[in-house]
């Protein structure tokens, strides 16, 4: 019952828009501005470097929460609740995040709450993800391309890390990543027509 409790929980707390909620109070719909994704990155382009490093953080709150908090709040409650629900309560979050149920089901990409949610569970692969993300906007400053290279990143770590022997994480772990990189297909087509907008320019921040 706690389980089933807490997994509901992590999903309407993952599907809070909080993109559209900070756009809004700004006088911005999101939905209609840029990429129209309620994600950080199009805040960022859209609202600001602040408002978007905001969401950003917020978005990462709603994936670690779960799978951080919520394991060590069932083990209060009930002797021998496994950490390894957090592994749930983070994907779920992630699901609500990328189909959240206020919003008709139509959310964001998931990049900032998946990031979240493996610092919860997996922080040795969140430090390969966010190098790998980083090196890849610098260089190429594509946002969308250093998303996926570090979904891919951290799909790969958790299996080769040796302080990780969880089956259960590294399959979860690995479906994410899987999740993240489909949820980022149009951004592919996008990449090989050539069409992606690059961040740091302003002609494309504008339009």
């Amino acid at each position: 019952m706690l389980v089933s409790v807490l997994a509901v929980v992590a999903y309407l707390f993952g599907a809070i828009p909080f993109g559209l909620l900070v756009a809004k109070s700004r006088g911005v719909d999101i939905r209609s501005k840029g990429s129209g994704n309620i994600g950080a990155t199009n805040v960022f382009r859209v609202v600001g470097k602040g408002w978007g490093t905001c969401t950003f953080v917020l978005d990462a709150l709603k994936g670690f929460l779960p799978a951080y908090a919520f394991p060590k709040a069932g083990a209060c409650l009930v002797e021998g609740f496994s950490a390894e629900w957090g592994v749930l309560f983070g994907l779920l979050a992630i699901v609500g995040h990328t189909f959240p149920i206020y919003l008709k089901f139509k959310g964001g990409k998931g990049v900032a709450t998946s990031a979240g949610m493996l610092l919860g569970v997996a922080p040795v692969a969140v430090g390969v993800g966010f190098v790998c993300w980083l090196v890849t906007v610098l260089v190429s400053r594509y946002v969308s391309l250093g998303s996926i290279i570090a979904s891919f990143a951290v799909g790969i770590t958790v299996w080769v890390d040796p302080r990780e022997d969880s089956i259960i994480v590294q399959s979860a772990l690995s479906l994410m990543s899987v999740l993240v990189i489909w949820l980022h297909r149009a951004n592919i087509k996008r990449l090989l027509n050539g069409t992606e907008n690059r961040f740091g320019k302003k002609k494309e921040a504008a339009s």
